[in-house]
């Protein structure tokens, strides 16, 4: 139940991200008063529509993305009707295109079209909804950072392990009568650590962090050491004890056992965690790495989807640094809201953090200059602006908007590639999914 809720909070965060990623764009694009036929959350089969004034909105069938259609987003060709018998394959499916968008113009609508726009009004309309994801992570952001907080681990003790865990017993639970079989107590049961308590030294050495209690105990495996705490009645004590000697195989980044093994001092105790809330002013620099890492991302995304393709034919596991799909993500949140572990505050928290990496995600993917993409129609128009600020220059008669029909064969194969890598993170993600 608590996983098909979390799935849900995340599809229904994503369609509503969606619909207003477009509303970025129909708001200015009317206000300019070009003509918007349609305003689309989802492709495929229409679910629902409703038409409100001159303007159908509806809900399709698969919650992958969205839409406005603007009349006139094709200018006419400079050139005039062009005569078919001598054009290419390219060339009729640029001019078929063309005339499917120009014959839905009406005589009355012609000053309303897209194209007559002015370079600043395009890219107002093609940057607002890109921009509306960028407002919805920076408010998503800030309510996780400085309203709810970041769970940092304190050296508070929240459980105490009863058993040094073995190869019988790895999670070191004692029997129902409280006997540790086939193994030893923990140092931490022995001297009476209890949750609650507060650990603030070994030998003497302040335990700050809790990395702090991991490097004081790293090679004290077998020796007594001093261990300073205070209890939850705020007495504080010193009592030594015995470290046991923890032996860890170790593993690969990926996963994979390497044979080798290191032993470390083990005390018994896990940390207890607390909501630190940020400084709204440290959103931005949080933001700015994430963007950071979201464009290194995109960057290596080509080159992971074609590793994911091979790993989905072999025993291997995923690598954890890999490309996700909604599906995948959908996975996630469910995970999120089923852990019992983990404080309902902390699963929103987390769950808020998710939804808020989609939106910045988006907002990144959509500024890349290639059509389809909003980035695409951007760099055409800043191109168009370009070469109006030379004319002027120059003092030549102002250039016509810029031919971005021309492209379409670009849009075409971007778009063919796009559903091609998105296919194969989905099927990853339903055949071979990660855990978190």
């Amino acid at each position: 139940m608590l996983t098909a809720l979390g799935i849900f909070i995340f599809a229904f965060g994503l369609l509503a991200s969606i619909a207003l990623h477009e509303l970025g764009h129909m708001t200015p694009a009317k206000k300019f008063g070009v003509k918007v036929p349609q305003y689309m959350v989802g492709f495929g089969p229409t679910l629902w529509s409703r038409k409100k004034g001159e303007t159908e909105y509806g809900i399709k069938a698969i919650p992958l993305g969205g839409y406005i259609r603007m009349i006139g987003m094709f200018p006419p060709n400079p050139k005039g009707v062009q005569d078919r018998e001598h054009l290419r394959r390219m060339g009729l499916m640029i001019e078929s295109a063309r005339e499917e968008v120009l014959s839905e113009i009406a005589p009355e609508d012609e000053p309303r079209t897209f194209y007559r726009l002015s370079v600043p009004k395009k890219l107002t309309v093609m940057f607002g909804g890109p921009f509306m994801n960028l407002v919805i992570a920076t408010i998503l952001f800030t309510i996780s950072l400085s309203v709810i907080g970041r769970p940092e681990v304190t050296t508070t003790v929240s459980e105490v392990v009863a058993c040094v865990p073995t190869s019988a017993n790895p999670n070191g639970i004692a029997s129902t009568s409280g006997i540790c079989d086939g193994g030893a107590s923990t140092p931490a049961a022995e001297i009476g650590l209890a949750r609650g308590d507060k650990l603030l030294a070994i030998n003497g050495a302040q335990i700050a962090t809790w990395g702090d209690l991991g490097a004081a105990l790293g090679d004290q495996g077998g020796k007594v050491v001093e261990v300073t705490y205070s209890t939850s009645a705020g007495e504080t004590l010193t009592k030594s004890i015995e470290v046991a000697a923890l032996k860890s195989e170790v593993f690969t980044d990926a996963g994979v056992a390497t044979g080798e093994f290191t032993t470390r001092g083990f005390l018994g105790v896990s940390p207890s965690f607390d909501l630190v809330q940020a400084p709204i002013s440290e959103v931005p620099g949080f933001m700015a790495s994430i963007t950071a890492t979201s464009i290194g991302a995109l960057l290596e995304f080509p080159a992971r989807v074609f590793g994911l393709a091979g790993e989905l034919f072999t025993d291997a596991p995923r690598d954890p640094q890999g490309p996700v799909s909604v599906v995948g993500i959908g996975r996630i949140s469910g995970q999120i809201t089923s852990s019992e572990a983990i404080p309902a505050i902390y699963k929103a928290g987390d769950l808020i953090t998710l939804l808020a990496s989609v939106n910045l995600f988006l907002f990144v993917f959509n500024m890349v200059p290639v059509l389809p993409l909003d980035g695409g129609h951007i760099a055409g128009a800043l191109y168009e602006g370009t070469r109006r600020q030379i004319a002027r220059i120059r003092r030549k008669p102002l250039p016509g908007p810029v031919d971005t029909a021309k492209m379409l064969p670009v849009a075409y194969a971007m778009s063919l590639v796009l559903l091609a890598m998105s296919a194969i993170v989905i099927l990853a993600d339903i055949i071979k999914p990660m855990t978190f």
